[in-house]
This record gives structure tokens, C-alpha cells and sequence, in this order.
């Protein structure tokens, strides 16, 4: 950092990457969310379909005096909604439907280890600060003992030869 910029262009330098984070966060978010929307009206709809001819297959007299691949066979409409639901929840629908949420809930679990948070738009929020030291901060990472131990003893091994 140079030494004569000042408090303001500080701030503002700091908080640009901030700023490019949380647009491009919003950006994401807001591209996910209408994919989303369609993906969840699909899936409504192939579930109503399998209720509507479960209801029928089910109240069908024939369905206990047949084989079930014949009742299968009966009642064309169940078989065919019922077989979209499988494939479309083995395609990961579920993923695709619950996207937005599960972006905002990673990023709001990043987010709070800085004293932030996001809402579901994906915009930051800042909190205020925590009243412990120590409290929910993230540790620094260290070296362990003996492999300073070792680093210190293999560059000094070097040195001598």
C-alpha cells in the first residue's frame, strides 16, 4: 500500500473487491433462481400428474385382479408420470430446484467467518463486531513443532556441508 494515499482511497480500494464480490454473487444468484423456478414448476406438475393417476390406478377394481405389470399396462398415464417423477429425481431435479438456497447457505457459512452474511438475493450484510477476541474466529494456521524441528535441522545440514 502506498504510504501517501489517503484514509479514503483506502477504503474505497478495500471495499471495491467487496463490492465486485457481492455483484457478482447477486449476479449468480439471480441467474440460478429463474432455471430454479421453471425446475420446481415442472416437478409440481409431474407429482400432481402421478397423484391424479395414482388416484385412478388405485380405485380401479381391475388393478387387484391383474398382474401389477398388466394394471401397469391399464392405466397408461400412471405408469408414464410416475416414470417421469423417478427419472427426473434420479437427474438430480432436487439439485436443481434447491440451487439458490444451497449458494446463499455455502456463502453464508464462508461469509461468517469474516463477520458477514448474505441475504437469499445474495447481497452482504455486515455484522457488528463480535464481542470475544477469540470468539467464532478462525485460527491461524502454523507450522506444527517438529517439522519446524526438521526444517531447521535440514537447513542447517545444509549449511554445513
Amino acid at each position: 500500500m502506498n504510504s501517501n494515499m489517503s484514509v479514503e482511497q483506502v477504503q474505497t480500494e478495500d471495499f471495491a473487491d467487496l463490492k465486485a464480490f457481492e455483484q457478482r454473487l447477486m449476479e449468480v444468484v439471480a441467474y440460478v433462481r429463474p432455471y430454479a423456478w421453471k425446475w420446481t414448476v415442472l416437478l409440481f406438475l409431474v407429482a400432481i400428474c402421478t397423484i391424479y393417476g395414482a388416484c385412478y390406478w388405485i380405485l380401479d377394481e381391475e388393478t387387484s385382479k391383474v398382474s401389477f405389470l398388466q394394471s401397469l399396462w391399464n392405466h397408461p398415464f400412471f405408469a408414464t408420470s410416475c416414470s417421469a417423477l423417478i427419472l427426473l429425481c434420479m437427474g438430480g431435479i432436487h439439485k436443481r430446484v434447491f440451487s439458490p438456497a444451497v449458494i446463499t447457505a455455502r456463502c453464508r457459512n464462508v461469509l461468517d467467518n469474516f463477520n458477514m452474511s448474505c441475504d437469499d438475493t445474495g447481497k452482504l450484510i455486515l455484522k457488528p463486531p463480535r464481542s470475544g477476541p477469540t470468539q467464532n474466529r478462525v485460527p491461524l494456521l502454523r507450522w506444527p513443532n517438529d517439522l519446524d524441528s526438521r526444517v531447521a535441522d535440514h537447513t542447517a545440514h545444509q549449511h554445513n556441508q
